[in-house]
């Protein structure tokens, strides 16, 4: 009986572990999530199927350094990080693997600068439409964004 007894109570010792610690992962994501913020967010579409281009301010107003490594959109079967620069007079443009966002600073999203391209529509979107897109940290953090579909003329 004493040996069911303390079974039981080094199960409910671990349980307890268990959920303080899950407790704390969460609530750790979270205030990471919340000095995190996305302003600004719009998505260029030409007609057709051609890519989109993806553009927004992020914010980091915590105290440690972020890594976008990423973003999904239900709307697009693949979205990439992309960087676009100026050589010899010539416009270059190539993907990113991630981008670090230090505390306190902000990252533009612009024309002719970091961007993300949007792939291979799944949906229908035009002009005045909303895409729902998640951006992805290194951490594992997922941030929702929701974009406004806009014009290429409108930036």
């Amino acid at each position: 009986m004493a040996n069911k007894l303390s079974g039981v109570l080094i199960c409910r010792a671990c349980q307890g572990i268990a959920l303080s610690a899950l407790t704390l992962l969460l609530t750790t994501g979270v205030a990471q999530a919340q000095s995190l913020e996305v302003t600004n967010a719009r998505l260029s579409l030409l007609p057709g199927n051609t890519p989109g281009a993806g553009y927004f301010d992020l914010q980091n107003s915590g105290d440690e350094t972020v890594t976008l490594v990423g973003a999904e959109s239900p709307a697009f079967e693949h979205v990439e990080m992309h960087v676009s620069s100026e050589h010899n007079g010539m416009a270059h443009m190539h993907a990113i693997e991630s981008i670090e966002i230090g505390p306190g600073e902000r990252i533009e999203f612009a024309p002719k600068g970091h961007h993300l391209m949007f792939l291979r529509r799944a949906a229908p979107l035009s002009e005045g439409d909303k895409a729902d897109v998640e951006l992805k940290f290194s951490d594992e953090q997922r941030l929702p964004v929701t974009f406004d579909v806009v014009s290429p003329a409108s930036l």
